[in-house]
């Protein structure tokens, strides 16, 4: 994914994404407007509001038909917001919480106690980190075995006081390396999807970026999930997808046209159950009002599902699984059979019989 800058661009040095060229463009233009009018000391503001007023239509038409390639791309915006910086927004009191107690501390993941509304909150949250160093050292949020370990040994922690578990997923996928197999990175997604599914408390769930193959469903299963506007949610990644079908991820766009894994196509296929409103542009665009909605959505949800029994719960979870991805055709209802016809040996068999003659006496077998 490629950016490009236009100075401050009026957005805090957000900068533009390659699809947003003719945006830059018209903003640009107003800067270069704004320079002159301090120098020349002519009034402009009128032709600055008409381009303001053209820029944010052009803006609000570009994003009203993002293709499946370009959300991508705005979920993996170098300035859009990371769940470190969501729980700074949102929540009250957090308290980070390390290690899986067999291996290591695995940066990728990160986990506390915390508080969001009225509400007391275990959450757990990829980290890809927001400079190279921290990049690196989290793997860009791609997590090993003992991430995934160290998430489950929170959750059950949480249960044990009854505390519900919020989980931000953004991740590209579980980290691919030799390491991470020896210790049993597919395993370890395996026994969190289990676990997860019968935890008895409340969890929800909520995709803030890249949503990608097991590394997502890692800390993905929930009473509720939700993604944002502008996210993804997929099995793979388009890059992946299209290494394996076209043998090169130069197909990417391809790929992620035919995945559906836009916020849209998965609402539309009862894959998530909520689509959380991102402002004009993208949350990088103004990442407190993100933050606020997504913390609106984490409160409304949790009071609704605390109200429920747990043993209900748990059930509805397990029957919301069992069911994702199901679908049903409507089809005409079959013909209604017609009654078979009767042979002559068995019509002249029961007549026999109901004459009181023997069977053989009209030549018909017993």
């Amino acid at each position: 994914m490629s950016t490009i800058s236009n100075g401050s661009n009026g957005t805090g040095g957000v900068g533009y994404l390659e699809f947003e060229r003719p945006l830059a463009k018209i903003e640009k233009h107003i800067e270069e407007i704004e320079v002159l009018q301090s120098v020349n000391g002519r009034d402009d503001s009128a032709t600055i509001r008409k381009m303001r007023a053209e820029l944010l239509a052009a803006r609000r038409k570009l994003y009203s038909r993002l293709t499946a390639w370009e959300t991508v791309q705005v979920a993996r915006h170098p300035k859009r917001p990371l769940a470190p910086e969501y729980l700074g927004m949102m929540v009250r009191d957090f308290c980070e919480l390390h290690g899986d107690r067999n291996f290591r501390d695995d940066r990728a993941i990160i986990a506390g106690f915390g508080r969001i509304g009225p509400h007391k909150c275990m959450f757990i949250g990829h980290n890809k980190g927001k400079d190279t160093k921290e990049r690196l050292e989290n793997c860009f949020g791609m997590a090993h075995p003992e991430g995934y370990r160290k998430a489950l040994a929170k959750m059950r922690l949480a249960e044990k006081f009854g505390v519900p578990v919020v989980c931000l997923i953004d991740t590209a996928g579980a980290y691919p390396g030799i390491g991470a197999e020896e210790r049993g990175i597919a395993y370890a997604i395996a026994v969190n999807l289990m676990e997860m599914s019968r935890l008895r408390v409340p969890v929800v769930c909520v995709v803030i970026g890249e949503g990608g193959s097991g590394g997502a469903l890692g800390i993905g299963v929930g009473d509720r999930v939700a993604m944002l506007e502008h996210a993804y949610y997929s099995v793979i990644s388009p890059e992946g997808c299209a290494a394996i079908l076209w043998k090169s991820a130069e197909h990417a766009q391809t790929a992620a046209s035919a995945l559906k894994f836009t916020s849209k196509d998965l609402r539309r296929l009862k894959l998530i159950d909520e689509v959380i409103k991102e402002p004009l542009g993208g949350a990088h665009r103004d990442p407190e009002a993100t933050a606020k909605s997504v913390e609106t959505y984490i409160v409304d949800t949790l009071r609704e599902l605390k109200r429920i029994r747990v043993e209900t719960l748990v059930k509805r979870r397990y029957n919301r699984i069992r069911q994702l991805g199901s679908f049903f055709t409507q089809e005409e209802a079959p013909a209604p059979a017609k009654p078979r016809a009767k042979s002559a040996p068995v019509v002249a068999r029961r007549l026999a019989r109901s004459a009181g003659v023997a069977p053989m006496a009209v030549g018909v077998e017993a």
